[in-house]
C-alpha cells in the first residue's frame, strides 16, 4: 500500500533522528537544554557542542593520558593496526613490550598507548569518534584544551572531580582562570577512569547526549570508577600546557621510552603517519595540505579557464579557421620533432656499429615511431591530433614497405591507439 505524503515525511525524520542521535540501551537521551545551544564563534572549525560531545568522554582522564590520546588520535589508521597488533600479543609487557614497539614503524605517540590496552581497544572501537577528535585537536587546540577545563569545572561542581587513591586533583591559577590538574597518584601508574559522560558533568545541556567509550547497554557506577592500574613506566610521555593551552612532550619520558635523545618538547604532528587518511574540517586539511593546497586549487582553476576560453575560440571558428589552426599545429609538432631527431642523433654517435644499427631498427618499426610522434612534453595533447597524423603517415610508409593487408590493420590500430 502506498504510503501518504504525511506518513514518508513522519518515517523519514524518524530515520534522520536515529542516525543524528545515538541513544545507548538502557538510557533515555538527555533532556533538551531550555537555553539554545551556544553558536560557534566566527571562523571556527569545530563547534563547541561539537567539541563537549567528543571530549567529554575523556575530560577527566589523567593530564599525561588525556595528551597522550589526543596526539594519537591524529593518526586513525596506525590507530587500528596498533590495536590489532595489541589484541594478538596481550601477553607482552613491560620490557618485552618497550623493545617491541621499537620494531614497529607506527608514530611514537601511538606506540606509547600500547602499554594502555584498555584505551586502545576503546579508541579501536569508536574509530569515528578518534578520527573527529585528532582532526578537531588538529585544527585548533586552544579549543580543545579550553573545553577540557570547562568540562572538568562542571565535574567538580557536581561533586564528580576530586582526589582519591587513583589519581590527585589540584587547581591552579593561570591568567586569573582556575586550572583543574589531574594527575595519577603513582607516577608511572595510569588508572584509567570510567564515568557515564552524560551525567557526571550534571545535567547534559544539548539535546543530544555525547559520545560514550563503551558499547551500549553497559552500567555506569556511580560518579568516577577507576579500572585496575596498570604500570606503564615512561611509555606515556604527552603533557597538558595548560598556560599555553596545547599540547606537548615529556623529554626525558620520550627519551627513555623511544631511545632517542631529542631537546625539543614541541608536539608535531606528521602527516605522513596519517597514510593518507583524509582530514575532517577544512582547516586541518588546509593546515597540512591535504585536500585544501590553495596553490594546488589555483592551478585547477586555471586550467579550468583556459579549457574554457580554448573551447569557446574553436566553438566560434569557421571550417577554414579551424585548418589554419591544424596545420599551425602540425608545424609546431614537426620542429618539435625535428628538435627531438637532432638531439637522438647527437646522443647516439658515440655508439658503436652494433648499437646504431640496433637504433635505427627501432626507429623503422611503427611502434617506435608512434612514440616518437607522442614525444611533445608535458603538453603533448595541444598537438595529439597532429601527432596522429604524422604517426598515420609512418604507418602507412611502413605497411608499403612490408606489403599484405595485416601490416595496414596493424598499422590502422596503431593509428587509433594513439
Amino acid at each position: 500500500m502506498a504510503m501518504s505524503a504525511r506518513s514518508t515525511r513522519a518515517l523519514a525524520l524518524a530515520v534522520s533522528a536515529c542516525l543524528v542521535m545515538p541513544i545507548v540501551q538502557g538510557q533515555a537521551p538527555a533532556p533538551a537544554a531550555p537555553a539554545a545551544a551556544p553558536a560557534a564563534p566566527a571562523g571556527a572549525a569545530v563547534s563547541q557542542e561539537e567539541l563537549d560531545k567528543l571530549l567529554a568522554p575523556i575530560a577527566l582522564y589523567p593530564d599525561a593520558l588525556i595528551a597522550q590520546i589526543l596526539m594519537a588520535s591524529t593518526y586513525p589508521l596506525e590507530i587500528v593496526e596498533a590495536a590489532r597488533w595489541s589484541k594478538s600479543n596481550p601477553a607482552v609487557k613491560d620490557k618485552a613490550l618497550e623493545e617491541a614497539m621499537q620494531k614497529q614503524a607506527w608514530d611514537p605517540a601511538v606506540k606509547a598507548l600500547a602499554a594502555v590496552p584498555q584505551v586502545l581497544k576503546q579508541m579501536n572501537e569508536n574509530l569515528s569518534w578518534t578520527q573527529k577528535l585528532g582532526d578537531a585537536f588538529l585544527a585548533d587546540q586552544k579549543a580543545v584544551m579550553t573545553t577540557v577545563q570547562t568540562l572538568r569545572g562542571k565535574a567538580q561542581a557536581a561533586g564528580n572531580l576530586k582526589t582519591t587513591p587513583e589519581q590527585v586533583v589540584k587547581t591552579e591559577t593561570v591568567e586569573n582562570k582556575t586550572v583543574y590538574i589531574i594527575e595519577s597518584a603513582k607516577p608511572e601508574v595510569v588508572y584509567v577512569p570510567t564515568y557515564n559522560p552524560t551525567v557526571v558533568y550534571g545535567s547534559w545541556w544539548y539535546p543530544y547526549p555525547p559520545y560514550y567509550m563503551y558499547p551500549p547497554g553497559y552500567v555506569y557506577a556511580p560518579g568516577v570508577a577507576f579500572a585496575t592500574g596498570i604500570a606503564v613506566g615512561a611509555a606515556i610521555w604527552g603533557n597538558c600546557n595548560w598556560g599555553g593551552n596545547n599540547v606537548n612532550i615529556n623529554v626525558n619520558n620520550y627519551n627513555r621510552y623511544n631511545k632517542t635523545n631529542i631537546q625539543n618538547n614541541n608536539f608535531q604532528h606528521n602527516a605522513e603517519h596519517r597514510k593518507g587518511v583524509s582530514y575532517g574540517n577544512q582547516a586541518a586539511a588546509q593546515k597540512y595540505n591535504r585536500g585544501g593546497d590553495a596553490k594546488a586549487a589555483q592551478s585547477r582553476e586555471q586550467f579550468r579557464g583556459h579549457a574554457e576560453q580554448g573551447r569557446g575560440e574553436l566553438g566560434s571558428m569557421d571550417k577554414g579557421q579551424l585548418n589554419d589552426r591544424v596545420s599551425q599545429a602540425d608545424r609546431a609538432s614537426a620542429g618539435s620533432r625535428d628538435a627531438g631527431n637532432r638531439a637522438a642523433q647527437a646522443n647516439t654517435q658515440g655508439m658503436g656499429s652494433k648499437g646504431s644499427a640496433s637504433a635505427g631498427s627501432r626507429d623503422m618499426g611503427s611502434g617506435a615511431s608512434t612514440r616518437q610522434a607522442g614525444g611533445g612534453g608535458g603538453f603533448s595533447g595541444a598537438s595529439s591530433g597532429a601527432s596522429t597524423r604524422a604517426a598515420s603517415t609512418r604507418g602507412s610508409t611502413s605497411r608499403a614497405s612490408m606489403g599484405g593487408g595485416g601490416g595496414a590493420r596493424a598499422g590502422g590500430g596503431g593509428g587509433r591507439r594513439r
